[in-house]
């Protein structure tokens, strides 16, 4: 059964980037849509800061249409078309006029996992010895996550300090050495900016859509 959590307020996403996006690790994500109530545990972020982030859309402070959003105030919905074919869902973060942003990379699935499933075009069969490794692949990923929770262009700009989208606390209290920091992924054009540190985990989770290990101990990469 789902219990709801407090909402997270607007002053939670209007401060530094970089910790928004460690701090929502953990954090619920939900939506309430026409095709019912989903909610996953966030277990992966990366931020973007579009000034001095070659990595941003927004980087040297372009303006368009599509990145319009950035520069509005912290709590809103950034989401594009990667490809043409997958949805990326990104919340905008701190002060007005700054084009900055976390995109949530994975969460892990705690309610309406049917729905998530159907949406995925994925059966889960109780019976199988793969189910467990279906539930883990169902939102792995930002384009896998905005299909199984129903997020598309049209949720573009809502407020998700509002009723559809929204995030909520968490249940636990992590500690420093639960997060895992790395270098952001799939991100080869943005010359040293692939490198920069901004890639948020849960520690040795299952859910993350790309594990990063040292090459001698196994052991993720941390800052």
């Amino acid at each position: 059964m789902y219990i709801p959590k407090p909402k997270l307020k607007r002053s939670f996403y209007n401060r530094d980037t970089l910790t928004v996006a460690r701090e929502l690790i953990e954090k619920r994500l939900v939506h309430r849509s026409e095709g019912g109530l989903t909610v996953g545990e966030i277990v992966e972020t990366e931020a973007y800061i579009g000034p001095f982030d070659p990595a941003s859309h927004a980087y040297q402070g372009r303006r368009t249409a599509r990145t319009e959003v950035q520069f509005g105030p912290a709590g809103h919905a950034y989401i594009y078309l990667v490809f043409g074919m997958n949805y990326c869902f990104d919340i905008t973060t701190g002060p007005l006029g700054h084009p900055e942003v976390v995109l949530i990379r994975a969460l892990r699935p705690l309610f309406g996992i049917e729905i998530m499933a159907k949406r995925r075009r994925i059966i889960l069969d109780a019976t199988s010895h793969s189910v467990e490794r279906q539930i883990r692949n169902l939102c792995n990923g930002p384009g896998k996550l905005c299909q199984a929770m129903g997020i598309t262009k049209e949720l573009y700009g809502i407020d998700v300090c509002g009723d559809i989208l929204y995030l909520e606390k968490g249940d636990r209290q992590l500690r420093p050495s639960d997060i895992a920091v790395t270098p952001r992924v799939g991100i080869n054009y943005a010359g040293e900016a692939k490198n920069y540190p901004w890639r948020f985990c849960l520690y040795d989770c299952v859910y993350v859509s790309r594990s990063v290990f040292h090459k001698n101990n196994k052991r993720p990469y941390t800052v």
